[in-house]
């Protein structure tokens, strides 16, 4: 597994001590998120967007309508950046100021690329359903020639790209600790996957098929 190549604008400013250097915490930041924001200028203003993403290897596909106009300039020559964070705890401190957030986030700087050979768009269609929805390609019925015309595929490449994360207590201040005069630690953030809920006009006769049904989350994790 190589590791993360900073460049000037990937090279942490401030709090470099949470800068993750290694590529496979990239990957695992990228493959546990469900959506990443694309950031583009458009007409000379700033345009971030929420936008369906999934990854194969060093390659990132984001999608949408071909009538998005965020992602035909995102084709075209031009510098976009995404972004995926994920929030892991709410951090209290004993001072209202030191009151922070554990996290994982990761920025990617790079040009993408319209896919426009049938073969790479679909596998790019595919690798996007498989993050959102693994098992849906499998099950579902297939992209019809329509829908497929309808859809953009991007693809960005993770070569230029960083890690920044937190993951640990409150940063109090000796004085505010001795003082002890407020509650201090971290409050947990989970993301779990609740019971199915059938659509109203799915026959009684279909059971929760197993690729949906094995993203449940167990009682332990909603409940812990």
């Amino acid at each position: 597994m190589t590791s993360l190549s900073p460049t000037e604008r990937t090279t942490l400013g401030r709090k470099r001590n949470r800068a993750a250097t290694d590529r496979a915490t990239l990957y695992a930041v990228l493959d546990e998120a469900l959506i990443c924001h694309l950031g583009v200028v458009r007409d000379g203003a700033p345009l971030v967007l929420p936008t369906g993403y999934g990854r194969d290897g060093d390659t990132l596909y984001l999608h949408g309508s071909t009538g998005a106009t965020t992602l035909r300039t995102a084709s075209g020559e031009v510098e976009v950046c995404v972004t995926v964070t994920l929030a892991d705890g709410i951090v209290y401190s004993r001072s209202v100021n030191n009151h922070s957030m554990n996290y994982r986030s990761a920025v990617i700087l790079g040009r993408a690329r319209a896919i426009t050979d049938r073969d790479a768009k679909m596998h790019g269609l595919h690798v996007l359903t498989d993050h959102l929805s693994p098992g849906s390609w499998e099950h579902a019925r297939g992209v019809n020639a329509k829908e497929f015309a309808a859809v953009s595929v991007l693809a960005l490449d993770l070569a230029e790209a960083s890690v920044k994360l937190r993951a640990e207590g409150p940063d109090d201040e000796p004085d505010d600790v001795a003082a002890d005069a407020a509650w201090a630690g971290v409050l947990p953030i989970r993301t779990v996957f609740g019971e199915p809920e059938p659509s109203a006009d799915l026959p009684s006769s279909w059971a929760v098929p197993e690729h949906v049904r094995t993203r449940v989350s167990s009682p332990e994790a909603v409940g812990r």
